[in-house]
């Protein structure tokens, strides 16, 4: 059987991150402390000599500008994918957690029972999500058969590709945590996914935040 390995890294630290701010597809950059973290993070990948054969990034500037610290050190080059995106948080983007239950009562209440059905107003259900993740995980597996690929995208992203990789439901409560810049890794054997190691934050001089964007 030929195994398939991907190491996917949740994009540095944001403002928004810091400040509770739901995110989603709002095109936020790297704050000072994501973009150290994105440095650490790829010196670690240096350290363990990681030999890899293929980079992609989503083409978020979070994801992207914490793809280019692995880009400068490993001489790559990034095949950039919107498909690698966080999931379209319709009208809970740019809200504070604090204040969604205040501005959007009812949507709020739907997101955090996991309706897997709601659409956010406008935005992406946790269903068409996870459709848009498990597609662009498989094209990419099947694009590059028994290589290691790496992986820069979102904590909501890897949250799913978790789910996908553990077979958990998407209506079950997160079940791991995803922290800025950390490294996880998930592999298919060609019969099927499994989750190898998770939420490797050791690389990194600071404590991390979990990814709030579900």
């Amino acid at each position: 059987m030929t195994t398939t390995r991907f190491c996917l890294v949740r994009h540095g630290e944001t403002d928004w991150n810091v400040e509770r701010r739901l995110q989603g597809h709002t095109d936020i950059d790297l704050n000072k402390r994501g973009l150290a973290q994105a440095e650490q993070m790829a010196n670690a990948l240096k350290r363990i000599d990681l030999e890899f054969d293929v980079l992609y990034t989503s083409d978020l500037q979070r994801a992207a500008k914490t793809a280019q610290a692995i880009e400068r050190l490993f001489k790559a080059s990034a095949i950039v994918s919107a498909a690698l995106r966080e999931r379209h948080l319709g009208v809970l983007q740019g809200i504070t957690t604090a204040d969604a239950p205040k501005v959007a009562p009812d949507l709020w209440k739907s997101h955090l029972s996991r309706n897997i059905m709601e659409d956010l107003q406008g935005g992406e259900s946790i269903q068409q999500f996870a459709n848009r993740i498990q597609a662009a995980l498989e094209q990419i597996r099947i694009e590059h058969l028994g290589k290691t690929i790496l992986l820069v995208s979102h904590g909501g992203a890897l949250d799913m590709m978790y789910r996908i990789a553990s077979n958990q439901a998407l209506d079950a409560e997160k079940a791991v945590t995803v922290p800025n810049a950390s490294l996880n890794w998930i592999s298919h054997d060609g019969v099927g996914w499994k989750v190898d190691d998770w939420a490797d934050t050791s690389h990194l001089e600071d404590l991390a935040l979990d990814n709030l964007d579900l």
